[in-house]
């Protein structure tokens, strides 16, 4: 394939400044623009080097826009570049778990005659659970187990006193949508897994604070026509923000060389 892929990228924190150290040098991707508060404009500018332009607002001859900022870029660049017509890839899936957010994606989406890519992030098996899903499912539950410390700062700490639990212990049991509006720095995988599969009212969550842990482990249990599967991860973080899972940047970055590669899978 002869073709070059442009991409205009929202964010430069601890995901975007990975994803750009790694496509650097890619024959047929190439990240031109990147998207910032205009008050992070030119230290951003200084980290990204000459060959890319730090600017505040979508540029107009944006053909892909990438977003790896946060949620409240969906609201303020995501939205309105879809309607403009251009093509949106979105990593902040947790963001969708707002009350008529992935409608207001389609329908924006549908006006500008373009398309947005959900990107699968920190966890696998979203092909699976997406291809079971036409069959039809019976059942999907995510269960995210993490040490007690990685619960400081949630609601968690009003359930257990995450001090003294000696065993796993559940600290939530609800709906994605719940869940994510609890807990919404755990909400991007649980979105996933329910947008794939059953919504995010009918997927069922489990939140474990678990001592005798080390890492972050995302479980999921999927039944239906097809058969079951249960899917267990433990991923590794990203070296400069271990509350982000290295995986997140590769599945940007595999969905960035499909766009030019003459094979994708």
């Amino acid at each position: 394939m002869n073709f070059q892929q442009q991409v205009t990228m929202i964010g430069f924190g601890a995901i975007g400044r990975t994803l750009m150290a790694r496509m650097a040098g890619h024959p047929a991707v190439r990240i031109t623009h990147v998207v910032v508060p205009e008050s992070h404009r030119a230290e951003a500018q200084a980290a990204a080097g000459d060959g890319v332009t730090v600017c505040s607002d979508v540029p107009a001859e944006t053909a892909l826009l990438l977003e790896c900022a946060g949620h409240a870029a969906i609201e303020d660049h995501v939205l309105p570049a879809l309607e403009r017509g251009i093509e949106c890839a979105v990593l902040s899936i947790g963001a969708l778990s707002e009350d008529g957010l992935p409608e207001k994606l389609a329908d924006a989406a549908q006006r500008g005659g373009t398309r947005v890519h959900l990107l699968a992030g920190a966890v696998g098996g979203i092909d699976a659970i997406a291809s079971a899903r036409i069959a039809g499912l019976d059942s999907v539950t995510y269960t995210g187990r993490k040490p007690p410390t990685g619960w400081r700062g949630t609601p968690a700490e009003q359930v257990v006193d995450l001090d003294a639990i000696t065993a796993p212990t559940v600290i939530l049991e609800a709906s994605a949508r719940e869940a994510a509006r609890l807990y919404p720095k755990n909400a991007n995988v649980a979105a996933t897994v329910s947008l794939a599969g059953l919504g995010l009212d009918a997927t069922r969550v489990r939140l474990v604070a678990d001592p005798t842990v080390t890492e972050n482990i995302h479980e999921i249990d999927v039944r239906g026509a097809f058969g079951e599967m249960q899917i267990t991860m433990r991923g590794k973080p990203l070296p400069d923000n271990p509350k982000t899972s290295a995986l997140t940047v590769l599945s940007a970055l595999r969905f960035l060389h499909n766009r030019t590669s003459a094979v994708t899978i």
